[in-house]
C-alpha cells in the first residue's frame, strides 16, 4: 500500500494553497484530483485584502503582483433609480480588490510544489479509519483500485465534498440565486478604465470587472425563476443569448457589449450553494486525522468575493497548526496529536467561515432581494451608505504567519 504523510482530495485554490502552507512547515503532501488538470472553472476572482495577506504568508504574493493591477474604485449603479455610488481605492495598493485569472492562481499554488505530487484523474471511492501500534491512519481506497494510507487526509473536494459528507456534514443548500460568469475578449482593448462597474436592480446584481486592458470578468447573480434553467447551463451560447435578450435586456450597454464579447469557452451558469453557518459551528468538522479546507468546510454565496480568499487563509491556519505540531514533538506525529492540531484548526477556522457564510448571504439577500419601501431604505441607505464600507474593513483579516520548521525537526 502507498503511504504518504497527508493526502488533500482535491486540487483547486484550497487543495494547492493547502500543500504549499504544508511544504514550507517541511511536511510532504499528495493531491489527488479527478480532473485531467488544474481546475479553472469561474475563469477569474477577485482577492481581497485577506487574500493577500494568506498569499505573502505561503510566499506566492509576488508571483500575481508583478502581472496584475488593483481596481482604482468600485461604482455601484442602482438601475432603478440611476443612483451612483463610488468607493475609491488607495492608489496601487494590493490590499483592495485585485481581479487575477483563476487558472494563473492555480499555476502559482501548483509551481510551489514538487510537480510528482500533483495526481491527475484521481477519483475517491472511499475512505476508512485504521488503527496500527496505537496510531490512527486513514486508508484512501481509489475509483482505479489503488488505496493510499495517510497519516492526515484534508478534503478540498469542493462544495459537493465527498470527505464533507463522510464526516457528517448536513448538505450544502440552494441559496435561491445562480450566478452567469464569464471573460470577455477585446483583441483591440476595450477602452475601459481600471474600475470595478457593478449594476443593482430588484432580483439582480451583476459586474464587469477589467483584468488588463484586453480582458474583462464578468458576471450576473439572479433569483431562481420556475423556469427549469438547467438545460441553459451545458449551451454556451444559450447561456449568452438568455443574458442579453432576457436577464439584462435593460442593463446599460457597457454591460451588454461586454457579454457579447464572452469566450464562450468561458461562460458558466449554476446555483448558488452554502453551508448553514450553525452546521459549521455545532458539525464535525474533522474527525480523528480527517477534516476540510475551501469550499468542502465553508461554501457560500459570492456577494462578498470570500470563497477563494477564505480557502487560501484555510490553508496558512492548517499549516500553522501542523506546523507547530512538528515543533513541539520533533516530527509529524500520527494518531491522537495530529488530530488535535485538526480539532484546534476546525476551532479556529469555524466561526470565522460561518461570520463570513452569514454576511455573504445577507449581503446577497439586502441588493438583490424585494422592492418594499422597507427594503429600499435598508439596502439603499442602511447598506449601501453606512455599511458597505465596513465590509472593506472586515475583510482585511489577517490569517496570521506560517511557523518556521527546522530541517532537523
Amino acid at each position: 500500500m502507498e503511504e504518504h504523510d497527508v493526502v488533500i482530495v482535491g486540487g483547486g485554490i484550497a487543495g494547492l494553497a493547502t500543500a504549499v502552507a504544508l511544504k514550507r512547515v517541511r511536511v510532504g503532501a499528495l493531491v489527488l484530483e479527478k480532473s485531467r488538470g488544474l481546475r479553472a472553472t469561474g475563469t477569474s476572482l477577485n482577492l481581497a485584502p485577506n487574500a493577500w495577506l494568506a498569499l505573502d504568508a505561503l510566499g506566492v504574493a509576488s508571483k500575481l503582483t508583478a502581472t496584475y493591477t488593483p481596481a482604482t474604485k468600485t461604482k455601484i449603479t442602482n438601475l432603478d433609480t440611476g443612483a451612483i455610488q463610488e468607493y475609491h481605492f488607495p492608489a496601487n495598493s494590493f490590499k483592495y480588490a485585485t481581479v487575477v485569472h483563476r487558472k494563473a492562481l492555480l499555476e502559482a499554488l501548483a509551481e510551489e510544489v514538487p510537480i510528482d505530487s500533483i495526481r491527475f484523474s484521481s477519483k475517491l471511492k472511499s475512505i476508512e479509519n485504521q488503527t496500527q501500534e496505537g496510531s490512527s491512519f486513514a486508508i484512501i481506497h481509489m475509483d482505479d483500485g489503488a488505496s493510499i494510507k495517510a497519516k492526515a487526509l484534508i478534503g478540498c473536494d469542493g462544495v459537493h465534498s465527498f470527505v464533507a459528507r463522510w464526516l457528517g456534514l448536513a448538505a450544502p443548500v440552494n441559496s435561491g440565486r445562480w450566478a452567469v460568469r464569464g471573460l470577455a475578449i477585446f483583441p483591440d482593448g476595450h477602452g475601459l478604465n481600471h474600475e470595478i462597474q457593478q449594476f443593482v436592480t430588484i432580483g439582480k446584481r451583476a459586474a464587469v470587472a477589467p483584468l488588463n486592458d484586453n480582458e474583462i470578468y464578468w458576471f450576473l447573480v439572479c433569483k431562481f425563476s420556475s423556469k427549469g434553467e438547467d438545460h441553459i447551463a451545458h449551451d454556451p451560447e444559450m447561456i449568452k443569448r438568455e443574458v442579453t435578450d432576457n436577464l439584462a435586456k435593460d442593463f446599460p450597454p457597457l454591460y451588454l457589449r461586454v457579454v457579447q464579447h464572452s469566450d464562450l469557452s468561458t461562460l458558466t451558469w449554476a446555483p448558488l450553494m452554502f453551508r448553514f453557518p450553525w452546521d459549521l459551528i455545532f458539525g464535525n468538522l474533522s474527525k480523528g486525522n480527517v477534516t476540510v479546507a475551501g469550499d468542502a468546510m465553508h461554501p457560500m454565496t459570492p456577494e462578498l468575493g470570500q470563497g477563494g480568499c477564505a480557502a487560501l487563509e484555510d490553508a496558512v491556519v492548517l499549516g500553522r497548526h501542523i506546523g507547530n505540531l512538528i515543533i513541539q514533538n520533533k516530527r509529524l506525529v500520527a494518531g491522537d496529536p495530529l488530530a488535535g492540531a485538526l480539532e484546534r484548526y476546525t476551532k479556529e477556522r469555524s466561526w470565522r467561515a460561518a461570520t463570513l457564510i452569514t454576511g455573504s448571504y445577507l449581503s446577497g439577500w439586502v441588493q438583490q432581494d424585494g422592492s418594499g419601501w422597507w427594503m429600499k431604505f435598508l439596502r439603499d441607505v442602511i447598506f449601501f451608505r453606512l455599511l458597505f464600507t465596513r465590509i472593506f474593513n472586515f475583510i482585511q483579516y489577517d490569517c496570521g504567519e506560517l511557523p518556521c520548521v527546522s530541517s532537523n525537526s
